[in-house]
């Protein structure tokens, strides 16, 4: 787990290669919407390309985490499916909806059924490399959502600059992020994590969340500012100080948002005093995501050892895929 971690800026630069050389049919369109399907670390990466592009997309993006799509899928939707493994039952579901729909699907895998549906219906496929946890790849899946969207005219090229300087960023920056994640890692230990950021960052929270929960093997909670105040915030009357809070900050954020964080911080320490702002760093939206992802990571790892606990270990999962795999 140390080494896929650590191999993240590296695998964002051979993820923009194999985006640049993808194979695809003319595009098309234009499409009214984008769906993305896809669960876990095949999932993530689609709702964290939503939220990046939204102020340039030319339509809705919305990512779906379920065996089923909208109503609203047609002829003049896009649907990209990703799974990793190429076997997720719940995005076959749904890529086989897509199609009985008319919609435009494409897909981004590593093998698998999806794959081998790909290849036999004609669809437009990125394969990227497999053999890994699914939650260690997500620069590759993440990066081919930014080419798909482009290739079908979704949105511009200036994804690729701005991810390749981040990787760059992320690589120089390596021995300042692992310290500021065992830093982190050291006032999380033994609490309960609670994670806040602002609606439009919202996807880094969730990656948070699942690294903790996957690698770390703890449970924690995210929401998003501002929609919390409108009710969770109540909920801090039950608040204790086993609780540690984390709230990923961007300088962008909304300012009214910003003195939100500031208010709640002053609820927060009624009942605890485990509060730590985390700031973004970089100079473009996708370096200060990025950054943030991979420091999150990197908490994720550090949390494990810290406990003692394998962090590729998965046994509950496995063995929820076999009982499923039972009923027919």
């Amino acid at each position: 787990m140390y080494n896929l971690i650590d191999a993240f800026p590296k695998q964002l630069k051979e993820a923009l290669e194999i985006g640049r050389k993808a194979q695809l049919k003319p595009p098309g369109g234009p499409y009214s919407n984008v769906v993305v399907t896809g669960l876990g670390g095949s999932g993530i990466g689609g709702r964290i390309a939503a939220q990046l592009v939204h102020k340039e997309a030319k339509c809705p993006i919305e990512v779906y985490n379920n065996y089923y799509l909208p109503g609203y899928v047609n002829h003049k939707s896009l649907v990209i499916a990703c799974s990793y493994s190429g076997n997720t039952e719940e995005t076959l579901a749904a890529m086989e909806q897509a199609l009985a729909k008319g919609a435009r699907v494409c897909v981004i895998t590593s093998g698998g059924t999806m794959l081998e549906m790909a290849k036999s219906k004609g669809l437009d496929h990125i394969v990227i490399p497999g053999g890994n946890p699914p939650r260690t790849m997500l620069a590759y899946s993440l990066v081919q959502q930014f080419y798909m969207l482009h290739h079908f005219g979704i949105i511009g090229d200036g994804f690729e600059g701005a991810i390749r300087t981040a990787a760059h960023m992320l690589e120089d920056d390596k021995a300042r992020i692992q310290g500021a994640a065992k830093d982190l890692t050291e006032k999380l230990f033994g609490k309960r994590l609670v994670i806040y950021s602002e609606a439009n960052t919202e996807a880094v929270s969730i990656r948070f969340r699942q690294q903790v929960n996957e690698n770390s093997k703890e449970l924690c909670w995210h929401h998003a500012i501002p929609e919390m105040n409108h009710n969770e915030l109540v909920g801090w009357a039950g608040g204790k100080d086993d609780i540690a809070v984390v709230i990923f900050r961007h300088k962008e954020d909304h300012e009214r948002s910003q003195v939100r964080m500031e208010i709640n911080k002053e609820v927060f320490r009624k009942y605890t005093p485990h509060i730590h702002d985390v700031w973004s760093q970089g100079d473009t939206a996708f370096a200060r995501q990025l950054y943030l992802i991979n420091l999150g990571d990197w908490v994720s790892y550090y949390w494990a050892e810290k406990k003692g606990v394998d962090p590729t270990e998965i046994a509950v999962i496995n063995m929820l895929k076999g009982k499923l795999a039972e009923v027919k």
